[in-house]
C-alpha cells in the first residue's frame, strides 16, 4: 500500500528476503482469504489493541477505502459470514497478489528478491545480503515491514530484533496470538474426539467472550471461537494465574429455558443428548469435566451446559500462530509509525507490538499502516 501511494512521486524499491514477494500474504489465503472486514468506524477501531494506537491510520484508510481501492485495480469483493470480506468467487490469493504487483510495476516500482536485511545506520544506509555479498544502499526514507515471528517458513523469523536493539530501539519478545490452546484432555475426549467440531458455542473468560466454533485437536482446541480469547488467556499465563476458559454449549438458551425442557419429565443421563440437542463430543467434554454426582443430577448438568470450566495449560508456539504480539515497543514510534530516534525510518505491520483478531482485521491493519506511513512521507516533501 505504501508503494502504491509513494511511487507516483518517488523512486520506490521493494526488497524481499524470499525468492518471491508476498509469501505471508499468500499464506493468509489458506482456509479462507479475508482481505478485510466490513466493520467500520468505532466497531472497526475497537478491534485493535492497545486502544488508540491504530485509530488515525484506520480512520484515514478504513475497510471501505480498502475495498474501493481493490475494486479500482480489478479485485471485486463481497461480504461473507460474520462481516468477513473475500475476493469474488474465482479470484485466488495469487491473483490478488499478482494484480497488486502488476499495478506497482506499472507505476515504476522495482522488486528485488533474495535480499536479506542485515543492518541500518545513522546515515540513511541500509545493508542487505544477496547471494553471499553485502550490498549497502542509501535511501531518503525506509519503510520496514519485516513481520513478527509467526510462520517463519515465509521468512518472518523475528531475528531483526537483534539489529534494532543494537541501534537503541527497545523491543519485546514475540508471543503467539490468534493461535490454538493446549489442553490436557482426559482420555475420553482426547482418544475419541480429536478432529471433531464443537459448534454454536460461547467461549469466555472473566474478561472476554466470543461465539463461534472450535475444533478438538490432539493438543487442545483451535478455531474462530478460540482465537479472540487468546489475549485474555495469555494475560493470565503471563501473570502466573491458572488459566481457565468456560464453555457455554447453548448460548441461545438461558438456564431457565433449559430447565423448562425437563419440567414434568423423568430424565436419565441417556436422555441428555436428545433432550438438550448435544453432540457426542459435547457430552464427552461435559462428562470429563464434571463429577459423577454433578453429571447424574440433571439440574447440575444444565449448569455445566451453560458454564463448564476447562483449564488451559499454555498457548501453541509462536511458529504456529496466525499472528504475534511483541516486537518494537510503541513508545519508540511516532503517530505515523516512524521511529523517534530515526524519523526517516518507518516500521509497520507485525514489527510493532499491537494485536487484532482474525476475520480480516490483521490485513486491514497492515494496509492502513502502509497507507498512513506513505501519507506521512508525502507530507514531508
Amino acid at each position: 500500500m505504501a508503494a502504491e501511494m509513494l511511487s507516483p512521486v518517488h523512486n520506490v524499491c521493494i526488497y524481499d528476503k524470499e525468492k518471491n514477494v508476498g509469501q505471508k500474504f499468500l499464506l493468509a489465503g489458506k482456509g479462507g482469504f479475508n482481505l478485510t472486514n466490513s466493520a467500520q468506524g468505532e466497531e472497526l477501531i475497537g478491534k485493535y489493541s492497545p486502544a488508540g494506537f491504530m485509530d488515525k491510520a484506520l480512520s484515514d484508510f478504513d475497510s471501505l477505502a480498502l475495498r474501493q481501492w481493490l475494486s479500482t485495480i480489478g479485485i471485486s469483493t463481497f461480504v461473507g459470514s460474520s462481516g468477513r470480506v473475500f475476493p469474488e468467487k474465482g479470484i485466488k490469493p495469487i491473483d490478488v497478489l499478482n494484480t497488486i504487483k502488476a499495478k506497482l510495476i506499472k507505476q515504476g516500482v522495482q522488486f528485488y528478491t533474495q535480499y536479506e536485511f542485515v543492518e541500518f545506520d545513522n546515515n540513511r544506509h541500509i545493508t542487505f545480503k544477496n547471494q553471499g555479498q553485502e550490498i549497502v544502499l542509501e535511501a531518503d526514507y525506509i519503510i520496514f515491514a519485516l513481520g513478527g515471528a509467526s510462520w517463519p517458513v515465509t521468512g518472518s523469523n523475528g531475528l531483526w530484533r537483534v539489529v534494532f536493539e543494537s541501534m537503541g530501539i527497545a523491543t519485546q519478545p514475540f508471543q503467539p496470538s490468534n493461535c490454538g490452546i493446549n489442553i490436557c484432555w482426559p482420555e475420553a475426549v482426547g482418544q475419541y474426539h480429536v478432529g471433531k467440531p464443537v459448534k454454536n458455542i460461547r467461549l469466555f473468560t472473566n474478561d472476554s467472550e466470543v461465539k463461534g466454533e472450535a475444533v478438538i485437536t490432539d493438543y487442545g482446541m483451535e478455531g474462530n471461537a478460540v482465537y479472540p480469547i487468546v489475549p485474555a488467556i495469555r494475560a493470565m499465563l503471563n501473570a502466573n494465574i491458572p488459566a481457565t476458559i468456560y464453555i457455554d454449549f447453548k448460548p441461545r438458551n438461558t438456564g431457565e429455558q433449559l430447565l423448562q425442557k425437563i419440567k414434568g419429565k423423568v430424565v436419565g443421563t441417556k436422555d441428555y443428548g436428545q433432550l438438550f440437542n448435544l453432540s457426542t463430543v459435547q457430552l464427552a467434554i461435559i462428562k470429563a469435566y464434571t463429577t459423577k454426582d454433578s453429571f447424574l443430577s440433571v439440574t447440575e448438568f444444565i449448569g455445566s451446559i451453560k458454564k463448564l470450566a476447562i483449564p488451559v495449560e499454555s498457548l501453541r508456539p509462536v511458529e504456529e500462530a496466525i499472528s504475534t504480539i511483541g516486537g518494537i515497543q510503541l513508545e519508540e514510534v511516532n503517530d505515523d509509525f516512524s521511529l523517534k530516534k530515526y524519523p526517516w525510518i518507518y516500521t509497520i505491520g507485525e514489527m510493532l507490538d499491537w494485536d487484532a483478531p482474525t476475520g480480516g482485521f490483521l490485513l486491514q491493519g497492515c494496509f492502513s499502516m502502509g497507507n498512513y506511513a506513505a501519507q506521512s512521507i508525502l507530507g514531508k516533501e
